[in-house]
């Protein structure tokens, strides 16, 4: 009996092959964002491990080297000083230079600087080492969350934000915890060492497996054409539209308070409960990771109450700031207890809920083309006036108040971080008709 091949013909048949690439493609369509989401997320974990394994070592230079608290403090604060200078500028080279390479040429460099704090004999070499650590981590969260982003449907970006931010978090504990054993059962130049070679495995995987050519081959929404002719919206796009300084206010604040509790909680512990410095660190810990789950949760949470309206999700960034404003106004007015601890670990598990929705709100409201930059300059207002700002206000005021009493004044912030995201709110629609009106410019 004669065979008779159609275009359903066998799975051996030519006429096979491309039904079966056919059914391929949407799969990987569907993975490769996942495998994009997780060694950018993985290399976020590797920043912050490599900068924040230095507080696990500190016992040790301060007794190696005989270094005062102000010289131990220094090599921590020349990281955040260098992230918070040039996070906006190196985000707009790689806006124009290419964002997959310039991701890759900051992990290697500030991996390749945490190898050389390993090889370091004094104070002045770690600091210069340390220099370029924070150099090379400058740009990587605006940068990185970028990416992220484009292959993925506006209708996650408030959860992917979260997470991603969150990695912050997850990967100070990390950090400090495996930079702790490390160091304690082979040397502290041997944590150092570890934080490297795993932040130059991810590199490689990272440049091996990424490229801006894929990521435009799966982008969420197809870039324009006229990106293709060299299309690039102004740099001031960024700071002109009312909508999005109030997301970078809203979001800075909002970090002002999560910040102050990454800093300040094992000094509260260990005051006002009496705990052991491991101890109170490993209690405070905990809180710690509530604000890096708070923020991956609460991005879920926006990206389904804005499913049918994109503008509700300032609504959940407003409701999660009032909730954190209230819980830990009241913890720290209580005394130590369990009643304490309750709202405390509420109004952290919020406290930085706001990250996601406002980074969102960023993405959607500027032009692709300089989303990496606009994420820069999220993330400068996050840094400045959260992550910088909201430990040394706090500190200033335990001066004269007691910690307790500063810790009670901190989350006030959010009052101004409600007010900035109101407002943002109102100025939302006509943020999007500018942003429409950029696009049929850039298609003429």
């Amino acid at each position: 009996m004669e065979l008779h091949t159609t275009a359903t013909g066998t799975a051996g048949s030519p006429a096979a092959v491309p039904a079966m690439a056919a059914t391929r493609a949407p799969a990987i369509r569907r993975v490769y964002p996942w495998v994009v989401f997780a060694l950018a997320f993985g290399l976020l974990l590797a920043d912050y491990m490599s900068r924040q394994v230095l507080s696990a070592v500190f016992p040790f230079l301060k007794t190696e080297w005989a270094l005062s608290d102000s010289k131990l403090a220094s090599l921590s604060s020349i990281v955040a000083l260098m992230v918070g200078l040039l996070t906006l500028p190196l985000s707009l080279l790689a806006d124009r230079w290419g964002r997959v390479r310039s991701l890759v040429l900051m992990a290697v460099l500030w991996s390749a600087a945490t190898l050389v704090c390993a090889t370091a004999t004094d104070y002045e070499q770690m600091l210069g080492a340390r220099f370029l650590v924070g150099v090379g981590e400058a740009a990587y969260g605006s940068v990185g969350i970028a990416v992220v982003l484009s292959v993925f449907a506006p209708h996650v970006h408030a959860a992917l934000s979260g997470a991603f931010m969150a990695g912050g978090s997850f990967g100070s504990v990390l950090g400090v915890a495996a930079g702790g054993v490390i160091a304690v059962q082979f040397g502290w130049r041997w944590a150092f060492a570890a934080m490297a070679v795993f932040g130059l495995i991810l590199a490689a995987l990272f440049r091996t497996l990424i490229s801006d050519a894929k990521l435009a081959g799966h982008a969420a929404v197809p870039t324009p054409r006229a990106n293709a002719r060299g299309f690039r919206a102004p740099v001031s796009t960024l700071f002109t539209d009312p909508a999005v300084l109030c997301a970078y206010l809203g979001s800075a604040l909002q970090i002002f308070t999560a910040a102050v509790l990454l800093s300040w909680m094992p000094s509260f512990f260990h005051r006002y409960y009496g705990l052991a410095p491991d101890r109170a660190g490993a209690t405070a810990s905990i809180f710690v990771l509530l604000v890096g789950a708070g923020m991956v949760g609460c991005g879920m949470i926006t990206d389904r109450v804005g499913r049918a309206d994109i503008s509700r999700k300032w609504t959940a960034a407003i409701v999660f700031c009032l909730i954190s404003l209230v819980c830990l106004t009241l913890g720290f007015s209580l005394d130590t207890g369990a009643p304490q601890l309750l709202l405390i670990g509420i109004g952290a598990f919020f406290s930085g809920g706001s990250s996601g929705p406002a980074a969102a709100m960023v993405a959607t409201l500027t032009h692709h083309s300089v989303r990496a930059s606009a994420f820069g300059a999220l993330t400068l207002a996050n840094s400045l006036l959260g992550l910088a700002l909201g430990p040394f206000v706090v500190g200033v005021l335990a001066d004269h108040l007691g910690l307790a009493g500063a810790l009670r004044l901190a989350p006030l912030t959010y009052l101004v971080a409600i007010a900035a995201l109101i407002l943002g709110k109102r100025a939302y629609p006509a943020g999007l008709r500018r942003l429409a009106v950029l696009n049929s410019t850039a298609s003429l």
